[in-house]
């Protein structure tokens, strides 16, 4: 069987801006912080430079020096208030999720997160949402040595799946997450949230969507068509 036609058996998810449309939150609060400090981030330089990435990645290249761990945390927990003061009364999940969600359970296709996104911040969306259940394996930055472009964090969490990466499906909406998820080995839809839909191309998204209601009848056949798993 050619791989454009094997079975997709697992589902990992990104979180922010992919499961939510939560970056220019994001954005907005790294931006807002760089500005503090006198440093020159615009919005579209973090989505490419450090969606995706550690913060204890980001904060040191943002700054231009080595940055000692207790400031790397006091930085990020600026930050991260921050941006969930800006997001909590947006919170919701992106366009179509919660019903794909429910396709993947109703078939018996396992799913998990692979995020950079801190413990607060998967608290946020997860508890305050009430999908944290729905998942059966959530993986965060610090569960993993790097973070994306690297593609620990998606094959660690198809271990946690016991799955092969090349038989999972991966959601993404940053250039660096659908490296990471090639990277891995696994098959990429992007999602055109923060970046355009060339960018996402070209760094290797298999197909690139708006949202989770607009899934290619192809790639819907690989997902759901195998119920004997």
């Amino acid at each position: 069987m050619t791989s454009a036609l094997a079975p997709l058996r697992a589902v990992v998810f990104d979180m922010d801006g992919t499961l939510v449309d939560n970056m220019q939150f994001h954005n907005e609060a790294w931006v807002s912080f760089a500005q503090k400090l006198g440093l020159p981030l615009t919005a579209n330089d973090f989505q490419s430079r450090f969606a995706g990435r550690k913060n204890e990645e980001i904060i040191p290249e943002l700054l231009g020096r080595p940055v000692a761990p207790d400031e790397v945390e006091r930085i990020a927990e600026e930050k991260e208030n921050h941006y969930r003061t800006l997001y909590r009364p947006h919170l919701k999940l992106h366009r179509g999720a919660e019903a794909f969600i429910q396709r993947l359970k109703e078939a018996h296709v396992p799913a998990a997160i692979a995020t950079a996104a801190p413990q607060g911040n998967r608290e946020l969306v997860l508890d305050g949402l009430g999908i944290r259940p729905l998942f059966a394996s959530i993986v965060g930055a610090e569960q993993v040595t790097r973070g994306k472009p690297a593609p620990d964090i998606f094959l660690a969490a198809a271990k946690a799946l016991g799955v092969a990466p090349t038989e999972c499906l991966a959601f993404e909406d940053a250039v660096l997450g659908i490296i990471s998820a090639r990277e891995a080995g696994m098959t990429v839809v992007g999602l055109t949230t923060a970046a355009p839909e060339a960018d996402l191309r070209k760094a290797g998204a298999h197909w690139v969507v708006q949202d989770f209601t607009q899934l290619p009848p192809a790639l819907e056949q690989r997902l759901f068509s195998a119920q004997a798993r």
